[in-house]
């Protein structure tokens, strides 16, 4: 790939990250989210409810969680919500990455819920086509292109893999395995980042900040995803780090970069902080 075309492919990867944002299943879309407590937990967009929703009925219905562990929702009589498209008063809802049973939507108007598994704790999701930050969102903004910051680096594999804590946004804690670690050098200083994996065999995933978070960059942490390594070589390419979810929705559990990801170095390269964080 020649100099001419790489500015071209970034720009290519922005429009289509821009894409998936603003898909209806996107991160824009959400308008709910809650842990759930044991027993009975009532959901809707009234204030006196355990878990409020920006949209839907004042009174969606009730979500239980049971001693076993299972989730289920109960809507009240002539409630206009649909589960699974059909007019059920009650069902069991389970979280499709983690479960091998359907997952049952509850949909409502433009609206639906789900419930997710994070960190073995329960919680209750819910999106809306019509959200307002879906529909007046102001847009990315990034630094200029720059080929500098696609960095070769090296590979240090670890054998067995080590344990990295992560502090996510909606209170919870997770500890991933981190397969190696990537050294490379920048500014006259070496440094070094470890990613983990979502999946088996999926790309390397890095959590991390800088001296840019905060001030041009989101405060908490941005995300960059690279190939596995080759013959103990990857490439960082910063012009693809973006911000986290919670960058633009207060409903979304990313985690915060880790101490050992906090560069020092200001990385002017990827997506700048979006005008509406908080």
């Amino acid at each position: 790939m020649g100099e001419q075309d790489y500015p071209q492919q970034i720009g290519q990867w922005q429009a289509e990250r821009l894409a998936g944002l603003l898909a209806p299943s996107g991160w824009l879309s959400l308008t709910g989210f809650g842990w759930l407590k044991p027993g009975a937990n009532w959901i809707g967009s009234g204030a006196g409810n355990d878990i409020v929703l920006e949209s839907g009925p004042a009174h969606l219905g009730v979500v239980t969680l049971t001693e076993s562990g299972a989730v289920w929702i109960r809507l009240p009589a002539g409630s206009a919500a649909m589960i699974e498209g059909t007019a059920l008063r009650e069902a069991r809802l389970f979280d499709a990455a983690t479960s091998a049973t359907a997952s049952a939507t509850v949909r409502f108007g433009t609206a639906s819920l789900h419930v997710i598994e994070r960190d073995g704790r329960q919680a209750i999701r819910a999106r809306d086509d019509a959200a307002p930050l879906r529909r007046q969102f102001a847009g990315l903004a990034h630094f200029a292109t720059d080929p500098a910051w696609q960095v070769q680096a090296d590979w240090l594999a670890c054998t067995p893999p080590v344990k990295l804590t992560l502090q996510r946004r909606l209170g919870s804690v997770s500890t991933v395995d981190v397969p190696g670690m990537a050294r490379f050098r920048m500014g006259g200083r070496t440094h070094t980042l470890l990613p983990f994996q979502e999946q088996p065999g999926a790309d390397l995933f890095f959590v991390f900040a800088d001296q840019t978070s905060g001030i041009e960059t989101y405060g908490k942490a941005r995300f960059l995803y690279a190939a596995p390594a080759v013959d103990g070589k990857l490439v960082l390419d910063f012009n693809k780090a973006h911000n986290p979810p919670s960058a633009f929705t207060p409903y979304a559990n990313c985690p915060a970069a880790p101490p050992e990801n906090v560069l020092a170095l200001r990385v002017t390269a990827g997506e700048k902080r979006y005008c509406n964080d908080k």
